[in-house]
């Protein structure tokens, strides 16, 4: 290798510290500072990790980067002091003051890794993701204080393969995924913070809410895929072809998706259905708790998502029963004797539907006579509610309970079917 390549240099540098005694002292100072930093890790750590469960807010915020700042900010201190004594005693401390450089650039990543992080949803994929962008970025910045990257880069455009006019190198593979990746973090990450501005604010509904979050998100993840493009300066003119592709795809196999894609979008924006709306669409009946960009959450009173595609909720009949108005209004028949009286009947009835706190007063519950049947009397309780959510079938099951009491104690009678039979001798 020759003397003028710069990792070579830096190699022989590097080497020449352990042939003297300041070298060997240095690197025992690190492996002191890295094990003491580990133990006030691991005892300080599981302290701050307990306490940052209790809180929330910038509390919570603060103890999680305390939790990742104290390896790297012990382990500086302890070589600081390290690099202290060593220039009192006239040693050289060049390896301590790159070590130094080296953590401490670590302790600004991660720190500043972790404030981004707060404004995606929280995940345990995110985390470990975290963990994985904060190393590839110090690996990056390591490289270049050590004065390896320059050569390290060199040595990926060699490596290359040529098609025409164009040339396709390891590095410009390596700038493109990492371009991308930025800038689709980048735009990931500014559509998270918008979208809790919209949700904060009162002055917009739910569904537009949702469906200025998703637009927005949409305009900037394409905006960061065509700047990152743009970045390592591939001509844009070239996603002609792609596009060509896309709407062939579009046309043979994608046609579905493409479907539930739109038909998201006129139903954000028509506002036919929205978040919390009870709904019934065939034989599922729930309340929308998300409204994706392929599907619709609706969740039932088992506690079932059921993700029911948005191309069947625009061509599909749907059952809004929230839509203009909460109130849904429940019917109970009931019968009695034709030797009770349908009057007492009809006032215990609306008593039994009074003292049920989800039923309202306003409209009130009313008792109707229908009509005169085989068996008996045919009366039925009408009653409003606005929580259908909730489900309807306590209300039916705890209405019919209290009137089943209340006609015992009065004495009314709910009548055996009755049948006259004719026997006719040959």
């Amino acid at each position: 290798m020759p003397s003028t390549d710069p990792l070579y240099a830096v190699l022989l540098q590097f080497a020449s510290l352990f042939t003297q005694p300041a070298g060997w002292i240095q690197m025992t100072i690190i492996v002191v500072a890295a094990l003491s930093a580990s133990l006030i890790h691991r005892t300080w750590g599981q302290r701050l990790q307990q306490a940052h469960k209790t809180y929330t807010g910038i509390r919570r915020t603060a103890l999680g980067g305390s939790s990742r700042l104290l390896f790297p900010i012990s382990f500086v201190i302890i070589t600081a002091l390290g690099r202290a004594l060593l220039e009192g005693l006239g040693q050289h401390s060049e390896l301590l003051k790159v070590v130094t450089s080296l953590i401490l650039s670590l302790a600004i990543i991660r720190i500043t890794v972790y404030l981004l992080r707060k404004g995606f949803p929280s995940s345990p994929s995110l985390k470990t993701w975290e963990n994985s962008f904060a190393t590839m970025i110090w690996v990056g910045v390591a490289l270049h204080l050590l004065g390896w990257l320059a050569p390290m880069l060199e040595g990926l455009d060699s490596i290359a393969i040529s098609t025409g006019e164009n040339r396709i190198s390891l590095l410009s593979v390596f700038k493109l995924i990492t371009s991308v990746a930025f800038f689709m973090v980048l735009a990931i990450w500014l559509s998270t913070l918008l979208e809790k501005q919209l949700q904060n604010t009162h002055s917009l509904s739910g569904s537009m809410k949702v469906g200025l979050a998703k637009s927005v998100r949409m305009v900037l993840i394409i905006l960061a895929f065509l700047i990152a493009l743009d970045t390592i300066g591939i001509d844009l003119t070239a996603l002609a072809v792609f596009g060509g592709a896309l709407g062939v795809g579009l046309g043979f196999g994608l046609q579905r998706i493409a479907s539930n894609f739109i038909s998201g979008f006129i139903l954000l924006f028509d506002r036919s259905i929205r978040p919390g709306d009870v709904i019934s669409v065939g034989d599922s009946f729930g309340w929308v708790a998300a409204l994706r960009a392929r599907y619709v959450v609706v969740k039932d009173r088992d506690g079932v998502e059921r993700l029911i595609p948005n191309e069947n909720l625009i061509t599909s009949e749907v059952i809004n029963w929230s839509y203009s108005d909460r109130n849904v209004r429940l019917k109970l028949p009931v019968q009695i004797s034709y030797n009770d009286d349908p009057e007492q009947a009809m006032m215990l009835m609306v008593q039994a539907a009074n003292s049920h706190e989800r039923v309202l007063k306003d409209p009130e519950a009313v008792a109707r006579l229908m009509g005169f049947g085989d068996s008996g009397i045919d009366l039925e309780l009408r009653l409003w509610m606005n929580d259908p959510e909730q489900g309807t079938g306590s209300v039916r099951s705890d209405i019919n309970l209290a009137m089943w009491k209340t006609f015992k104690a009065h004495g009314i009678t709910i009548p055996f079917p009755q049948r006259d039979v004719r026997l006719y001798q040959q």
